[in-house]
């Protein structure tokens, strides 16, 4: 394996070449398989859920109110505008074709 000096050393200090440069061979660490007893049990799991929630900075109903308007008009004008490019490309397609 072809490899520049400083390359060389740096996978030396970490362990993935000897001295040589020869590749070290070294086994795959499995990966840790979570133990039988390591699960939440339901209950556990409600209460981690409820602490995380807690911890939720939640809109107030204005908020939750004036972004909804927002995203229904949004909608509903994107909606329109493509509506119009699909209507006047449709158009536009016709007359081209048309003899």
């Amino acid at each position: 394996m072809a490899m520049n000096r400083q390359y060389r050393r740096m996978a030396q200090r970490s362990g993935e070449v000897d001295a040589d440069g020869a590749p070290i061979a070294q086994r795959r660490q499995q990966p840790n398989q979570r133990q039988r007893e390591d699960r939440a049990t339901p209950a556990e799991f409600m209460r981690e859920v409820r602490g995380e929630l807690r911890k939720v900075a939640w809109p107030s109903r204005s908020e939750v109110i004036s972004y909804s308007t927002i995203v229904f008009v949004l909608v509903v004008a994107l909606t329109l505008f493509i509506a119009g490019l699909d209507w006047g490309f449709g158009e536009a397609i016709l007359k081209l074709f048309e003899r």
